[in-house]
């Protein structure tokens, strides 16, 4: 990481920040972090142009994987959902959720690894308005940059003890919440169907383009 950080500097961290907001397996919060602890340790690198980075990585990435989910996973689920459960009942609670929900889920994912990576295309997939997803991606991408990395820009290497232990209770957190999540949906489907229904007439195919 530091022989990377040393050789491009802020590209590095926007690189892997942006792939793993796409979806791809790549440590973006470990770049961010050694980033900052490298910016508060020498003056080759300012902490302000790593978090710009960072913040500018996360927004585009998750735009680019909301985009795919949008285009290529929702034809996808209205037609092979059915497959696995999700029918079109299902997948309109989805959307009706992510209509009322999604800036919240989105804004939470940023900071649960794995879910951070995946967001947008779900999102995307079930339809969340683009206004609503890029303010929660926004300010999401903001306060995750902020909190690793002024924090890391100001503890130094302790920052590394600190911010291990604190993702993977965030991710802990991240798993309840999910579990919880689907244990409502299906205690509460047959209210939330109908709700969806009155909120999103009609089949969906005939929604397909926004």
């Amino acid at each position: 990481m530091k022989e990377l950080i040393h050789q491009y500097g802020a590209w590095i961290v926007f690189a892997l920040v942006f792939l793993e907001s796409i979806g791809l397996p790549l440590p973006g919060e470990a770049i961010l972090v050694s980033a900052a602890i490298f910016a508060g340790t020498t003056q080759e690198l300012g902490i302000a142009l790593v978090l710009l980075s960072a913040v500018l990585g996360a927004i585009l990435g998750s735009t680019v994987s909301f985009w795919i989910g949008d285009r290529y996973g929702y034809p996808i689920l209205l037609r092979y959902g059915s497959y696995v459960g999700l029918t079109e009942t299902r997948i309109k609670i989805a959307q009706y959720l992510f209509r009322r929900q999604g800036m919240m889920v989105v804004f939470i994912a940023r900071f649960v690894a794995v879910l951070r990576s995946v967001i947008g295309f779900i999102a995307g997939a079930n339809r969340m308005p683009f206004v609503n997803f890029m303010i929660a991606n926004g300010a999401g991408a903001a306060a995750w940059a902020m909190f690793y990395g002024l924090g890391a820009y100001f503890l130094g290497k302790g920052a590394e003890k600190f911010a291990r232990p604190f993702a993977m209770a965030l991710a802990v957190v991240g798993g309840i919440v999910v579990v919880s999540m689907i244990l409502y949906w299906r205690r509460k489907e047959q209210e939330l169907a109908a709700a969806a229904e009155q909120d999103i007439p009609g089949p969906l195919a005939e929604q397909s383009g926004r």
